[in-house]
């Protein structure tokens, strides 16, 4: 579940990108919340 939330925030983040149209700064915010969490997460296991 947590990775798929990633790879959909990485994809709209990168599609903000390719037409020149963000959120303001609130596709960045999720995009670093969606790298903590996969941090977390890696943690976790080990």
């Amino acid at each position: 579940m947590l990775w798929t939330v990633a790879i959909v925030l990485v994809v709209l983040w990168l599609l903000g990108f390719l037409t020149s149209y963000t959120f303001g700064g609130l596709i960045h915010i999720l995009l670093v919340l969606a790298v903590i969490v996969i941090v977390i997460n890696l943690i976790r296991r080990r």
